[in-house]
C-alpha cells in the first residue's frame, strides 16, 4: 500500500492545521498567512507545470519528515536552510519538559537519529492519518547559496574529517589533474570547481545518492506528492519561523533561535564562488538544480553567465 498524499485538514480537536485554514487569527498572523499562502500557491502550480507523472511515495522516502504528535507538527528538514535549529525546537516541543531552551541543546545531540521520530518510522495507516490532519512546512533556500554554504561547511572546515575522506579523496582522485598521494589520502583541500565537476559528473549519481546536504529539495522533501502547508524561506526565516509557532501555539512560551552568524552564506559571497566557475559547468550545474529554482520560486541568479 502505498501512501496518500493529499492532506487537506480533516475533523478532529482545533489543530495547526485547522488554526492556519480558517483563518480566523490576528491581523499580523494573517499577513504573514497570506504571504506563506501565495507561496504554497505557486509550488503547486509549479507542481502542475513540471511534473509529469504521478509516483507513490514509499515509507523509506519520508526519513526527513519529522513527526511531533504532541502539537499535530510535521516538518521536512533540508541541511543548511537552518535545519539544526527547527531540530532543537522540535526536541523542545516533543522532550515533554526535558528541554526548555533550543540554544542550550548541542548542534550533535540535535542530529542524533533517535532524538526525533520521523514519519518513515510508522505504518502506512498511521502515516495516512498524520500526514491528512498534521500541519506540514518545509523551509527552503536559494539553491545556489545552499550549496556554497554546503560546500564552505564541509570542504573548507578543518574539523570536518568524515567529510575529507568520505567525498574529498574521492572528488581530488576524480577531478584533480596529477594529485599529491597526500591530498588524495586526506581529502581535505578540495577547491569548489572541482565540486562541481563532481556534482555534475554522471558517475556521481550512478554510484549513490547525493548526500543530504547537496541533494535536491525536491528529492529529500517531495513537495510535488507532500501537500505542505507552510513553505519558509531561510530569507525570511525569523517571521517565518514565527507563523509555524504561533500556528502551533507555543509562540508565547518559545523563541525560534536567531542566527548571530556574520559569515553567513549569501547571494554576494555565492558570486565570489562561482566567478571561477565555466558557463558550461555553470550551466550543467543549474540543470541539476533547476527544479528547485521553480518550485520555489528562485530567480536564476544574475551572476550566472548561462
Amino acid at each position: 500500500p502505498g501512501v496518500t498524499t493529499d492532506s487537506r485538514p480533516g475533523k478532529s480537536r482545533r489543530s495547526p492545521l485547522q488554526t492556519l485554514y480558517n483563518g480566523d487569527q490576528q491581523l499580523e498572523l494573517l499577513a504573514a498567512q497570506r504571504s506563506l499562502q501565495g507561496r504554497r500557491e505557486l509550488l503547486e502550480q509549479a507542481c502542475l507545470s513540471h511534473t509529469r507523472k504521478r509516483q507513490v511515495l514509499s515509507p523509506e522516502d519520508l526519513k526527513h519528515l519529522i513527526v511531533d504528535d504532541k502539537h499535530s507538527l510535521i516538518y521536512c528538514y533540508v541541511p543548511k536552510v537552518a535545519c539544526t535549529n527547527w531540530k532543537r525546537v522540535l526536541m523542545v516541543l516533543t522532550s515533554d519538559g526535558r528541554y526548555t531552551d533550543p540554544l542550550s541543546i548541542p548542534a550533535n545531540e540535535a542530529h542524533v537519529a533517535g532524538n526525533l521520530r520521523t514519519l518513515s518510522e510508522f505504518s502506512v495507516p498511521e502515516i495516512n492519518r498524520r500526514l491528512r490532519s498534521y500541519l506540514k512546512f518545509i523551509f527552503v533556500r536559494d539553491p545556489f547559496e545552499r550549496l556554497v554554504s554546503a560546500y564552505r561547511n564541509k570542504f573548507t572546515r578543518s574539523y570536518n574529517t568524515a567529510f575529507h575522506r568520505r567525498y574529498g579523496t574521492k572528488i581530488i582522485r576524480r577531478h584533480r589533474p596529477e594529485p599529491d598521494p597526500e591530498e588524495i589520502e586526506k581529502g581535505n583541500n578540495v577547491l569548489f570547481h572541482e565540486f562541481v565537476q563532481y556534482l555534475v559528473d554522471p558517475r556521481t549519481q550512478r554510484e549513490e545518492p547525493f548526500n543530504e546536504h547537496w541533494e535536491r529539495v525536491h528529492s529529500l522533501c517531495h513537495p510535488c506528492l507532500i501537500h505542505y502547508d507552510v513553505v519558509g524561506k531561510y530569507e525570511t526565516l525569523e517571521p517565518d519561523a514565527q507563523a509555524v509557532l504561533s500556528l502551533a501555539g507555543v509562540e508565547g512560551t518559545l523563541q525560534f533561535p536567531t542566527s548571530g552568524k556574520s559569515t553567513r552564506t549569501d547571494g554576494n559571497m555565492a558570486a565570489r564562488y562561482f566567478k571561477h566557475i565555466s558557463p558550461f559547468y555553470q550551466k550543467k550545474l543549474f540543470n541539476l538544480y533547476r527544479m528547485d529554482f521553480l518550485l520555489f520560486n528562485y530567480s536564476t541568479p544574475e551572476y550566472l553567465r548561462i
